[in-house]
């Protein structure tokens, strides 16, 4: 199975991320992405006509949206990380994917445009990053109400991963993490896993202070 990819992508990471997770061996291709534009070039336009990476082949088989990938990995190799039977644990997981493209095109443009000096307002996509935070500390509140640790479920899902990576590398874009006590919490409980690997560039800051208090509503 091999991945094209680019070793600070966080979407990218989120596909080594998920394979590390459920045992799979990726054979990584590396993409040279910046300053190389190579995810441009004819050959890897012919792979992918959005001129974008991660793709992942496998056989006959060539996916080219990392939230399939997620899918495909689980599916493949630890169906646990799928949804479960019930309608609404499915219904969560789904709404989390897409979701997971509002993290990408906010807080993943503004920290392309703070990093690699791309195209941008970067007060409306930092406005938009934190909305999408304050959703997503709003989410694992809830879930927390229910007894949940995850966005779906009382287990990880291919939900969280889709999340993970470009809510973490927040800050690069000048968005912080400190006002998201449940985000903080539940990025705790995914570095915790079996498995769990790094990307270069992911902040551990929060990791060096006392663990935050968990969040409370009032009922």
């Amino acid at each position: 199975m091999k991945l094209y990819d680019y070793i600070l992508s966080p979407s990218c990471y989120k596909v080594r991320l998920m394979a590390s997770l459920t045992g799979v061996t990726l054979d990584l291709r590396p993409v040279d992405f910046h300053p190389g534009a190579e995810h441009r070039s004819a050959a890897m336009l012919a792979l992918n006509p959005a001129g974008c990476i991660p793709i992942l082949e496998d056989g006959d088989l060539l996916l080219t949206e990392s939230a399939a990938m997620l899918a495909y990995l689980a599916a493949k190799a630890a169906p646990a990380w799928l949804a479960g039977e019930k309608p609404e644990e499915a219904a969560r997981v789904q709404q989390w994917l897409a979701f997971s493209s509002r993290l990408t095109a906010s807080l993943g443009g503004a920290r392309l445009h703070e990093m690699l000096l791309r195209p941008g307002d970067i007060a409306v996509l930092q406005r938009q990053g934190i909305a999408a935070l304050r959703e997503l500390e709003a989410g694992l509140v809830e879930q927390g109400v229910r007894g949940m640790r995850f966005l779906a479920s009382e287990r990880p899902t291919i939900a969280d991963i889709a999340c993970f990576p470009y809510v973490a590398l927040a800050p690069d874009g000048g968005v912080a993490l400190d006002p998201y006590p449940a985000i903080r919490l539940w990025s705790r409980a995914l570095r915790s896993l079996d498995g769990f690997i790094e990307m270069p560039g992911i902040h551990r800051l929060h990791e060096l202070k006392p663990e935050p208090p968990i969040p409370t509503v009032e009922v």
